[in-house]
């Protein structure tokens, strides 16, 4: 049975094992298990009650990552995207007047229509005519939004005034301290190269937090999840087939294309899965699990779902194969029945892990060929874009918009490959119907 599980996951080629994988999957679900307070949260706005919206996200989380481990045996974890919850509550049910049932409908019918699309081998296509450079940027712009997140959730920089958007965090606090002394500890851990260094400075500074009264102990660990019953099978697609929603379908569509693809091949360039092509052999398989997670997400009463920037962690910490990706899935299946107590983590326990692994992304960016503008400007176009705006959707699609736009002014449009056209100009769609 181990041996069968060995070769399943393909260890031998990877050069990984048992221990290895699990400390990756755990540091991915320790990393991003904010998402089962937050994603609830922010759909409370829209008003999906809250204690449903939190098993909705814990089991969509579990079913498209554990496809994504037992299909696609890559250490990618997928849970419903931050920027498309918060562009469903806000956007979409707050200022257009939509009920979040009409929008979870958009989302289902987003959902089908990229299982077909993927299955008919059109996202693969268009996946594979990426050019390297932008694969390479994604990876970076990743990086630096990871960082920026981390940054920003610790403290450690805060919003500003007019004219100066950020600046440095009160670093007297004792969780922007503790933040601090996380990120010493994990680089001290790196610079060792002790395994498992991620998940030792999470588990330390959250041991450290409780102690020093940063962060509550919960009164319960246990507690039986909530039902589900009050947002299940709940969606109007019906009331997203009129015309007046095509902005919020095409929105949704793209949205999650660009930053399904552009995350996979950011984390998959970062953990060398890529092939001489810069392609992802098989990227069908990952594409098809987000998809089908975007499906069940909308039936389970919750929104889009695709691939996570923090797999990131587990990679750096030596995730290779999709047994990561289970392990991950089982944790968040846990995780309805532990949320008391995982939810309870800090944010200074987490977040310097991010900053941590934005750094890890960056090396990459030494391979983008500054001596081509027609190269560089999309490259940069991307990275700056996904960290300033701070959406990847963006960045990503703006990339798609600028690169046959540079090879157009320099005279070298064969060298743009037939699918980019098709992405510049859907790209170009989404920036002029997005609901600003």
């Amino acid at each position: 049975m181990i041996d069968s599980i060995r070769r399943y996951f393909r260890f031998a080629e990877s050069g990984t094992g048992f221990r290895q994988e699990t400390i990756a999957g755990a540091t991915t679900f320790v990393t991003m298990s904010y998402i089962i307070v937050v994603n609830p949260k922010i759909l409370e706005v829209a008003g999906i009650p809250f204690g449903p919206s939190m098993v909705a996200t814990v089991l969509a989380a579990f079913f498209g990552t554990l496809a994504m481990g037992v299909y696609a045996r890559r250490p990618f974890a997928i849970a419903p995207y931050m920027v498309e919850n918060a562009f469903i509550a806000y956007t979409v049910v707050q200022v257009l007047g939509y009920s979040w049932q009409t929008a979870l409908g958009a989302i289902f019918i987003g959902g089908v229509l990229f299982t077909a699309i993927t299955v008919l081998g059109v996202r693969r296509w268009l996946a594979e005519s990426i050019p390297p450079s932008l694969a390479i940027a994604f990876a970076v712009g990743i990086g630096l939004f990871l960082a920026f997140i981390g940054l920003n959730v610790t403290g450690i920089v805060v919003l500003g005034v007019e004219n100066s958007p950020v600046h440095v965090g009160n670093l007297q606090s004792g969780e922007v301290l503790l933040a601090i002394g996380c990120f010493l500890l994990v680089s001290l851990l790196l610079i060792r190269k002790v395994k498992g260094a991620l998940l030792i400075g999470i588990l330390a500074a959250a041991a450290a937090a409780f102690i020093a009264g940063i962060a509550d102990i919960p009164d319960e660990w246990v507690s039986m999840p909530p039902s589900l019953a009050p947002i299940f099978l709940e969606l109007d697609i019906l009331g997203a087939l009129q015309w007046g929603f095509f902005s919020v379908i095409l929105t949704v569509l793209v949205m999650d294309f660009v930053d399904t693809t552009g995350t996979l091949l950011g984390l998959a360039y970062k953990a060398n899965l890529l092939d001489e092509k810069g392609n992802l052999p098989e990227i069908e398989k990952p594409m098809i699990c987000d998809s089908l997670a975007t499906i069940v997400a909308s039936l389970l009463g919750t929104t889009t779902t695709g691939t996570y920037i923090e797999s990131a962690t587990g990679i750096e910490a030596g995730g290779k194969s999709g047994f990561a990706s289970v392990v991950t899935a089982m944790l968040f299946l846990l995780s309805l029945f532990f949320a008391p107590f995982l939810t309870s983590v800090p944010a200074c326990a987490y977040g310097p892990v991010l900053i941590v692994v934005g750094l890890l992304m960056l090396s990459p960016i030494v391979h983008i060929k500054y001596d081509d503008m027609t190269e560089a400007i999309p490259a940069f176009g991307v990275i700056v874009l996904m960290s300033f705006t701070y959406n990847l959707g963006v960045g990503i699609t703006g990339g798609f918009v600028l690169y046959p736009l540079m090879k157009l002014f320099a005279g070298r449009v064969r060298e743009v490959p037939s699918g980019m056209w098709f992405l510049g100009g859907l790209s170009a769609l989404f920036f002029v119907f997005y609901p600003y």
